[in-house]
């Protein structure tokens, strides 16, 4: 059995491993060329325009995006010019595949520069420029969280599906929807009951994740969802869901984002009083 004084100082190990990762993520999210740093949402099609933020002019042509530089316009990708003479020049970008993306530079003087970003979401190019200096960068204050308690890092079991499922969610902009491969589902006990969360793969190898909202969603937290990373289980199927380490996407801060949303399935009945909350920018408007 425990002894006081050890479960003191495991808990205040165990808040202090939480706050060095919440500084961490906190820092990620307010990197210069971060989503707080998107000015300008562009959908693509197949007739040409000038978009506000990036210099060119842009379209769609055979699954690719086209760019058309006038004299003088300079873009960058990978160091490399693509306007090399100054003259002008046409450039092809793509194909990209779906959730991917890649960044070009824009040299701004006196101002930092600006990442142009194209990529794929929901089946249709977009191009949102990233400026260092955009008020919601520039402005933010930090996101809220619960205090961080054990009671809600719990344990589960992973249970695989006999193949992975292609799931189709919505996205916080209208008239797109995301595909995400589920390759099964995490079962554990959280708040008094029995509860299932369908997981996606996650961004890093061999990590898993899951989009929910809970009891909170909409009061103290953000409405539309939280999502949380999963290590990789262990060989019988464990895993440790902590909720202390939900956090916001995107969406949560800014209409220029095109964050999928939670599966009916994972609409949790309980409350989960961990993690983070409502963005102070967004506390007036929830």
């Amino acid at each position: 059995m425990s002894t006081p004084t050890e479960t003191a100082t495991s808990t205040d190990s165990f808040a202090a491993e939480w706050a060095g990762w919440h500084a961490a993520h906190e820092r990620r999210r307010a990197d210069p060329h971060g989503f707080l740093a998107v000015t300008h949402l562009h959908w693509l099609d197949a007739s040409p325009a000038r978009l506000d933020g990036a210099p060119g002019t842009w379209s769609v042509e055979h699954d690719a995006v086209r760019l058309v530089l006038g004299a003088g316009e300079r873009v960058l990708r990978d160091g490399q010019e693509l306007n090399a003479d100054g003259t002008g020049a046409t450039v092809l970008l793509g194909p990209i595949s779906e959730r991917e993306g890649l960044n070009l530079r824009v040299e701004d003087a006196g101002a930092g520069h600006t990442v142009i970003e194209v990529a794929k979401r929901g089946g249709r190019y977009v191009v949102r420029p990233r400026h260092p200096l955009n008020p919601l960068l520039t402005g933010y204050q930090g996101t809220p969280a619960y205090a961080p308690a054990s009671e809600y890092s719990v344990s589960g079991i992973f249970v695989p599906f006999a193949e992975p499922r292609q799931t189709t969610v919505g996205a916080a902009v209208e008239g797109i929807q995301h595909v995400y491969e589920a390759p099964g589902e995490f079962r554990f006990r959280l708040g008094g009951e029995d509860l299932v969360l369908t997981a996606f793969n996650g961004h890093s190898p061999g990590t898993l994740s899951v989009l929910f909202t809970d009891a909170t969603s909409g009061r103290t937290t953000y409405a539309a969802n939280r999502s949380l990373t999963v290590a990789a289980p262990g060989p019988d199927g464990t895993v440790t869901l902590d909720f202390n380490r939900a956090v916001n996407l995107p969406c949560a801060y800014t209409d220029l984002a095109t964050c999928p949303l939670p599966p009916a399935e994972n609409r949790l009945p309980v409350a989960v009083e961990a993690g983070e909350q409502i963005p102070y920018e967004r506390q007036d408007v929830s």
